[in-house]
């Protein structure tokens, strides 16, 4: 079946959200959401989900899902706040205790942060299945750029989160704590196993130089032809190309917020003895 998408994109962090729907009825999953936040002044704001809300609510459509692709290092989830409105269930890989252990222990975060997932509706693992409506979605693994990132294979579109980019633009960062420039080349193996025809939709948009409008969507047949990091290259070229890279990046700007709240499933931090809610600020962790 051949899903329908609606993109919504921020321009603030570059991220690509998506209503995916069943063709033929209202059933719909939202895929990567964005919670507003201005680190300057600690505000958070809800323009962006209240789109999704607003698309949702105008097409009378029914959300069963809230999917997260990975815990994003650089957006702060909605989840929380969209399944208040249109319920769903929040669902991530199972690979999320991995990344509460890493980060609880970077965050000093204590005993009473819990690190078994429970944050979340649902837990996928590699080979698990779920439906739209009558679409089903089948849930690859696709670990490298975090130890959690999934990829969910929904009718004859395929939602890679950070695994890869457009064409153009190339594949996702791995030195992250838990990353893997040789486990991301594996999993971008297993997407490219996919039918040629199968509809890949990133999670984020550069625009790579001398391409001037954004984008979103390509076909698996369009990466295996023309990724700039992947063509042509052998998986040790590959290797070699991503680790040298990734030593030139600094780090995403919204980083420590977003890993502090998304890996609570979008949830902010408990508040204080004040009921002041903070957010912690690492000195040299990362």
């Amino acid at each position: 079946m051949k899903p329908k998408v609606k993109v919504f994109f921020d321009t603030a962090t570059n991220t690509v959200s998506y209503v995916v729907r069943d063709p033929s009825g209202t059933a719909a999953a939202i895929i990567d959401s964005v919670l507003d936040f201005d680190q300057a002044s600690g505000r958070t704001a809800t323009a962006s989900a209240d789109e999704i809300v607003q698309y949702v609510r105008d097409e009378g459509l029914s959300v069963q899902w809230i999917l997260e692709t990975h815990v994003h290092a650089d957006h702060l989830s909605a989840a929380p706040y969209l399944q208040e409105r249109l319920g769903g269930k929040i669902g991530i890989g199972n690979q999320i205790t991995v990344v509460q252990d890493t980060f609880g222990k970077v965050f000093n975060e204590g005993t009473e942060f819990q690190r078994d997932g429970s944050q979340f509706d649902v837990l996928f693992a590699e080979g698990d299945s779920f439906h739209i409506g009558q679409l089903r979605g089948d849930v690859l693994h696709t670990p490298g750029h975090t130890p959690a990132c999934l990829t969910y294979v929904i009718g004859d579109a395929a939602f890679v989160g950070d695994t890869l980019f457009m064409p153009d633009y190339g594949t996702a960062r791995c030195d992250f704590p838990g990353g893997s420039a040789q486990t991301l080349y594996a999993s971008i193996q297993k997407i490219l196993a996919l039918p040629d025809d199968t509809r890949i939709f990133v999670g984020h948009d550069y625009k790579a130089p001398g391409r001037e409008d954004f984008a979103w969507e390509s076909t698996v047949g369009e990466q295996k032809a023309g990724n700039v990091h992947l063509a042509g290259k052998s998986g040790a070229d590959f290797v070699k190309m991503r680790e040298a890279r990734d030593a030139t990046l600094g780090m995403p700007k919204l980083i420590l917020p977003s890993l502090q709240v998304n890996m609570r499933a979008g949830q902010m931090p408990p508040p204080d003895d004040s009921g002041t809610v903070m957010l912690k600020l690492p000195i040299n962790k990362l």
